[in-house]
């Protein structure tokens, strides 16, 4: 999801039917951070950039903490409701999923200057605070199905068992060799395998995955208020990854195929999952200035983040003949992999219009150049790679690739509060963010593929003397494509790969997403 980081499974440049966390797609989903905000905030759309006084805005521009002019203390559960609708070959599915989660908690200290001394003193607010704040949230749920005579997944197992026929006969995390030992594919006269389904009289596909988790980044920072003109703050971050998924996809002969079919061929199910922890490193530095007591603006930079990241993640398939011969690899074939990710820096600037005692109207501008993430893979050559090309040099062609792929994108965040009683409030608010992806090299074959998601809030507010309290509801809607599979024709190593069959035109998936998310946030003043 653009700007919360929820998946998008773009799919040009990769194979999305893959088990390994290190690709274009998964360095995107890891650098896409918006902060999920209290209720307050998520009420006016987190355009926190210059509103300050709200413990979400620490991860967006630390200068807000100059605004404090009391010790809090503030948590905010909330309950993520996705629902996706995925149309493939014609056919539409839908799913949806529930996930509770935690936005916030936090703590801030403030030193407040008062009487004699609010006089005398340049600094009138000193604060510091504590605490954690959801980036991102991988809670989802897809699913699409839908009939094809253009391909098949088993074409995957087919060319990668050509291309490198070392792998095949030994049991192994490749595609040729799963095929292979789960009687998917057969070797020819030629010596070469082939897939022994007969696709082009039609079959039945279903691509389902269910991943949840998040980012959770957790906050030092400090600030203050200098003479009631300038907010200054610094916050130190450490987002803490935990991202799980578990997928599958299944294909099955169609009822009405009448093609010859001499080995038997009924189905396959081929499943995987992944979890991608590990932590980081990043700073933010803020400003606010008040123009006047109705205008103030605010501006703030945000360092890349440093990961240091461990993949695991396992695969197995299982294929059932007519005569019941079959292979189930799953849970023994397991891989890992430790690897490190920066991503990129990010401007935000911002304005708020202060209505005296009737509330507020703010926006923000956000700059990220996603084309700048970088991959660091660690270790010497890897011996799987038909080139003897070191993990590093892999890295470095998948950062080229990374290049190519994205592009500079921009967010637009505007929202309001205006106090209706003493002490009730109502919010509202809207966000755009910006498309994150350009077509890669010359193509523009898959120029649809977009990042872009639209935004609409609101919530309420009952705010007294000690204690307040917020309901705040964010509806945000998209659309992603994916390819289930895609079939590699070039092992990147001289050697391709020429189907002896038909070639692979593997249909698209267009999935609708329409996710929610309602947060209570509950606090006390001291």
């Amino acid at each position: 999801m653009r700007g919360t980081g929820y998946f998008l499974f773009i799919a040009l440049i990769v194979i999305s039917f893959s088990a390994s966390a290190q690709d274009v797609r998964e360095a995107y989903n890891l650098s896409d951070l918006s902060v999920q905000g209290t209720a307050r905030s998520m009420g006016f759309g987190n355009a926190l950039g210059s509103v300050g006084g709200d413990f979400g805005s620490l991860s967006v521009n630390p200068a807000g903490i100059g605004v404090y002019r009391n010790s809090e203390i503030s948590i905010t559960p909330s309950v993520v409701i996705n629902n996706t609708t995925g149309e493939y070959s014609g056919v539409n599915s839908s799913s949806n999923t529930a996930q509770f989660s935690l936005n916030n908690f936090g703590i801030v200290f403030t030193n407040a200057a008062k009487g004699r001394r609010y006089k005398h003193r340049k600094w009138k607010t000193v604060a510091f605070a504590i605490g954690m704040n959801r980036v991102a949230d991988f809670n989802n749920d897809v699913l699409y199905q839908g009939k094809t005579s253009t391909s098949s997944v088993s074409q995957v197992f087919e060319s990668d068992a050509n291309m490198n026929p070392n792998n095949v006969t030994t049991l192994n995390n490749s595609y040729g060799s799963l095929g292979y030992n789960s009687y998917l594919l057969n070797k020819n006269t030629s010596g070469q395998y082939e897939s022994i389904v007969p696709f082009s009289g039609g079959v039945d596909q279903v691509k389902g995955s269910q991943s949840w988790g998040g980012i959770d980044e957790f906050n030092m920072s400090f600030g203050g208020n200098f003479k009631e003109k300038l907010l200054l703050g610094i916050t130190i971050g450490a987002p803490i990854v935990n991202y799980q998924d578990n997928s599958y996809f299944q294909e099955t002969l169609d009822a009405g195929n009448t093609n010859s079919n001499p080995y038997g061929f009924n189905s396959l199910d081929y499943s995987q999952s992944l979890n991608v922890t590990g932590a980081g490193i990043n700073a933010k530095i803020g400003a606010i200035y008040k123009i006047s007591d109705i205008f103030r603006i605010g501006a703030a930079f945000h360092t890349p983040t440093y990961y240091s990241l461990t993949d695991e993640s396992s695969q197995g398939i299982s294929v059932v003949h007519n005569d019941s011969l079959g292979a189930l690899y799953g849970p023994a074939l397991q891989n890992r992999f430790d690897y490190n990710l920066t991503t990129p820096w990010k401007g935000v600037i911002s304005g708020t219009i202060i209505l005296n005692k009737l509330g507020f109207i703010t926006a923000d501008y956000e700059y990220v150049d996603y084309s700048t993430m970088r991959y660091t893979f660690q270790g010497g050559i890897d011996n799987s790679s038909p080139t003897g090309a070191s993990y590093q040099q892999e890295a470095d062609a998948l950062n080229q690739v990374i290049q190519k792929t994205y592009k500079a994108a921009s967010d637009f965040r505007i929202g309001g509060e205006a106090v209706i009683a003493k002490y009730f409030m109502v919010r509202l608010g809207f966000g755009y963010y910006g498309n994150a992806y350009t077509p890669y090299g010359e193509s523009t074959a898959n120029s649809y593929y977009t990042t872009q998601r639209i935004d609409v809030s609101a919530g309420v507010g009952l705010h007294f003397r000690h204690f307040f309290t917020d309901l705040g509801f964010i509806h945000s809607m998209y659309q992603g494509y994916e390819q289930p599979y895609s079939v590699v024709y070039n092992n990147g190593a001289g050697t391709s790969y020429v189907f002896s069959g038909s070639p692979a035109t593997v249909p698209t998936a267009k999935i609708d997403f329409s996710l929610n998310n309602l947060a209570w946030t509950v606090g006390v003043k001291f």
